[in-house]
């Protein structure tokens, strides 16, 4: 999977695979990852036991955590704990490029790999996230390595826990390998 390059044809963006936990006895997850101008802002989210570090190599990032909002330029970089609310976006009229690792890479190889991979097989809307039973299946699968701030967690829990069963059964799956 380490230099397989996944182009999103809804936003644009691009994720590139450096490092994987294949490649790094587990410990690290790093990709390169190129966002359009003007991008959507994604859901807030935190992961419970993986601590993340952007580095931006050209363009801008604008960053929400734990409630305070910074934009990062070219040459900055900034960790975000285990835990951490967060949520990250290309506000600007330019593209931005960033290199992202993840301590330890855990599951997210995969989760990036089927949400990637999904949406450049066109089964993902206009921002590039998958349908509601696809979202819960996956919810479910990676929930020790991201998880949604909102709704509250019991909401998810029971939302996800009655939707994911029923998104199984109509074919849809955790894991999707890229060809």
């Amino acid at each position: 999977m380490a230099d397989h390059v996944f182009k999103n044809p809804s936003t644009g963006d691009t994720l590139r695979f450096l490092k994987t936990g294949a490649d790094t006895g587990g410990e690290l997850l790093e990709v390169e990852v190129i966002y359009t101008p003007a991008h959507q802002r994604p859901p807030a989210h935190y992961h419970p036991h993986q601590e993340e570090r952007f580095e931006i190599l050209s363009g801008a990032m604008t960053v929400e955590m734990s409630g305070t909002v910074h934009i990062y330029e070219a040459g900055e970089s900034f960790q975000v704990p285990p835990g951490t609310r967060h949520a990250m976006w290309n506000a600007g009229e330019t593209v931005t490029r960033m290199n992202w690792q993840t301590r330890p890479a855990m599951k997210t190889p995969q989760f990036f790999e089927t949400l990637w991979g999904l949406a450049e097989a066109g089964k993902t809307g206009a921002s590039g996230s998958p349908n509601l039973l696809q979202a819960a299946v996956l919810m479910r699968a990676y929930a020790d390595e991201f998880r949604l701030v909102s709704p509250p967690p019991l909401i998810q829990s029971v939302l996800f826990g009655l939707l994911a069963p029923i998104g199984r059964l109509l074919g849809y799956k955790a894991h999707y390998t890229i060809p």
